[in-house]
């Protein structure tokens, strides 16, 4: 994005930044693409427990870079050096899972991190504590000890073949609804229940017979088949579930809400297929049999006369939590099956015997973190690719009809269990704190990639976790994590030397509703030791997510007003966003202008993951961040007048999408040329609805020039 300046140069200002001159946009696009493939492998130590909109590392590193150099530093030939920035302070206030705390601590620098959120203290503080691996592979191997035996056994099946016990990987599940004359329905839209991710390479798919409730193979497109168990013949494409209505068999459509259970429980269930593993690691696709049926019940029974550490909190109404509310989804427990909170439960009173509180809590998160794969609202993928769809690919709870129940424990086959998160998330986080890497994309001499290789850039991170100014002061790698409103930070005038965030969507994934999943568990346990666990929920009063963008704005300009307040007169704010709508960016640039901030710069980047869930279902969707760097107005010369029209900056996107890395969708487009207008409007008082309409001509304007990117789609290697 090569915007003309709304303020001289920045050259001639105290203190100018790297940042403020340009950003190196292809190559960390280029690498931010490829990071946000695996961000788990590539950034492991903000993937430690399940956080929302992560940032991706290799673009956070580039902005504090830039953020923390002199104008006369070129941010990409610095990129894989290593820094010693002892005597720099960079500010996150919406830490989340820390990704600006990382990058700041690799450089060399001190970091502080605040979140109004309880569980994002939580695993900040886990992530950045350096525990050896030795204490944890002992605990671990305890807890495989005392408790792993318990939980195999209720997940565990008759070979048929052999008639010996193998370990069951998953069990199938499907919703069903009664009709007022006595009908079961099973809500299946179609009978094939697993198919391979790319169904036309390897076609042979599982289905289940709706006349015997057998399991059997057929092409994963077949629309006629008879039974081998029963000969009844059916389309495996056409279940009697069809939208958000259900067909009986008689014919009749019933609403599926209004057959949801009277006494207002959460729907019932089917278990209807299992997955299990043979010796030789041969999976099998199998029937449910009386012994399955029976092994759940002595769950069932068990989990009555047990005396566990399970969630109580309430689902409470919200944006992200109506949709499970209206399946009578009212308690955090209903959000798993009986089974599943003995396992649990088990699992979680052995953790609390741990007698080390720092192992205890790796333990914990690890413990947390598997909660997200092993709940009644994932389902399944397929073959091909990572089993589990954990509950959070939609950005709502969104209650499946064909929910997938984890083993929980796992096997080395699992996906998402708390064995092999041992191994792919707790671990490799605690190995990237002892052996950080950045990613770097090789090329050929014609200039082509060819593969990627890992390149040491920092030294050894042993951050001291902190939680007073004077403690990070008197430490010369520290991370100072708090919990807290951050409109009120405990800290001094002018102490840091940037300001670098991600602050929230006022109107998408509200993430206190979300974290009160984790919390519901957390809390309970953790209250007696931290302050903040003791919250009825996640929620507080303080919490920038509103989906009023007025009252998003002036909840973001207080944090930012704080902001204003420690950092330095020559530091600089910088902060990604993106929004798709007017409103969005107005309320961005109130909350900026009302802070004592005004934008010198903007630079596009890869945002994330294009295939991810939300975005691949979006019509537009938004593979571009903003880069928005600002300044304290009070130590910028006049800003230059007038604002250019939207046509003449929709006009300009034409050169800046040469400037990208991915094909600019009008989303994009718009990401882009509204960031532009922010950097233009500066230093000019202009209220939000004022603001507003410009942006509203400006996307217009986009529309109608109909533009698209000159540039093709980075292929993946």
């Amino acid at each position: 994005m090569t915007s003309q300046a709304a303020y001289p140069p920045s050259a001639s200002r105290n203190g100018a930044k790297a940042l403020e001159e340009g950003f190196p946009v292809v190559p960390i696009s280029e690498l931010a693409q490829q990071e946000s493939w695996r961000k788990e492998i590539h950034r492991p130590l903000y993937h430690i427990h399940k956080w929302w909109a992560t940032r991706l590392g290799s673009v956070f590193r580039g902005i504090t870079l830039g953020a923390l150099l002199p104008s006369d530093n070129d941010i990409w030939s610095s990129f894989y050096k290593c820094h010693d920035l002892a005597d720099k302070v960079v500010l996150d206030p919406f830490m989340g899972s820390g990704t600006t705390l990382g990058e700041t601590l690799k450089l060399g620098a001190r970091a502080i991190g605040s979140d109004i959120n309880p569980v994002s203290t939580f695993l900040v503080r886990q992530a950045f504590t350096p525990i050896p691996e030795a204490p944890l592979r002992a605990a671990f191997a305890q807890l495989e000890a005392e408790v792993a035996p318990e939980i195999r056994h209720y997940y565990q099946t008759r070979d048929p073949a052999t008639g010996a016990l193998i370990p069951v990987l998953y069990n199938f599940w499907c919703k069903t609804v009664t009709t007022p004359a006595g009908e079961v329905i099973s809500l299946f839209a179609r009978y094939v229940f697993a198919q391979h991710s790319n169904p036309r390479r390897k076609p042979q798919a599982h289905v289940v017979c709706p006349h015997c409730a057998e399991v059997s193979t057929a092409r994963f497109d077949a629309v006629a088949l008879d039974c081998p168990h029963c000969t009844g013949h059916f389309n495996p494409q056409a279940g009697p579930a069809k939208g958000q209505y259900v067909v009986t068999s008689d014919g009749s459509r019933y609403r599926i809400k209004d057959l949801l259970p009277k006494d207002g429980s959460p729907p019932d269930h089917q278990l209807y297929a299992l997955l299990a593993v043979r010796p030789n690691g041969e999976k099998i696709y199998l029937t449910p049999r009386a012994a399955d049926h029976a092994l759940y019940s002595e769950a069932e029974t068990r989990l009555r006369a047990e005396d566990l550490p399970l969630p109580t909190l309430e689902v409470r109404p919200g944006h992200n939590t109506n949709q499970a509310r209206g399946y009578h989804y009212r308690l955090w427990s209903d959000f798993f099956n009986s089974r599943q909170l003995l396992c649990l439960g088990l699992l979680l009173r052995h953790i609390l015997r741990i007698a080390d509180p720092g192992v205890q809590e790796q333990m914990l998160c690890l413990f947390s973190g598997t909660l997200e794969f092993n709940n009644m609202f994932c389902s399944y993928k397929g073959e091909g690719t990572g089993a589990v769809r954990h509950m959070f690919s939609h950005h709502i709870l969104k209650p499946e009809r064909l929910p997938l129940e984890n083993s929980i424990w796992g096997t080395p086959k699992s996906s998402g269990t708390f064995s092999t998160l041992f191994e792919s998330r707790l671990l490799r986080a605690k190995r990237y704190l002892t052996e950080p890497f950045e990613l770097q994309i090789q090329h050929d001499l014609f200039g082509q990639r060819y593969g990627t290789r890992r390149v040491v850039a920092s030294r050894p991170l042993q951050p001291r976790c902190v939680t007073t100014w004077s403690e990070l002061q008197a430490h010369r790698e520290a991370v100072m994590v708090l919990n807290g409103d951050s409109a009120s930070l405990p800290l001094p005038d002018a102490c840091v030397d940037a300001v670098v965030t991600d602050p929230p969507y006022f109107d998408f994934v509200h993430y206190s509703e979300l974290s009160d999943f984790f919390y519901a568990w957390l809390a309970p346990v953790l209250s007696d030791r931290y302050p903040w666990m003791r919250h009825t929920d996640c929620s507080a009063a303080g919490e920038v997510q509103q989906k009023d963008p007025r009252t998003f704005a002036q909840q973001l300009g207080q944090v930012l007003l704080e902001c204003h307040r420690v950092l330095k007169q020559d530091g600089i704010l910088a902060f990604s966003f993106h929004h798709s709508r007017a409103e969005g960016w107005a309320a961005v640039h109130t909350a900026i202008q009302d802070a004592g901030f005004a934008v010198v710069a903007a630079h596009p980047v890869h945002a994330e993951f294009q295939a991810a869930r939300p975005k691949s279902t979006a019509r537009d969707p938004i593979s571009l961040d903003a880069i928005l760097v600002c300044r304290k107005r009070e130590a910028l010369g006049t800003p230059a007048p007038g604002v250019p029209s939207p046509r003449e900056y929709a006009q300009q996107l034409a050169d800046d999408l040469e400037s990208t890395v991915v094909d600019a969708s009008q989303g994009d487009q718009f990401v882009m040329a509204a960031a532009r207008m922010l950097v233009h409007v500066g230093h000019n008082t202009m209220n939000y609805e004022t603001i507003r309409k410009h942006l509203v001509r400006l996307h217009h304007a986009i529309v109608d020039t109909g533009l698209r990117s000159a540039r093709p789609p980075t292929s993946q290697t």
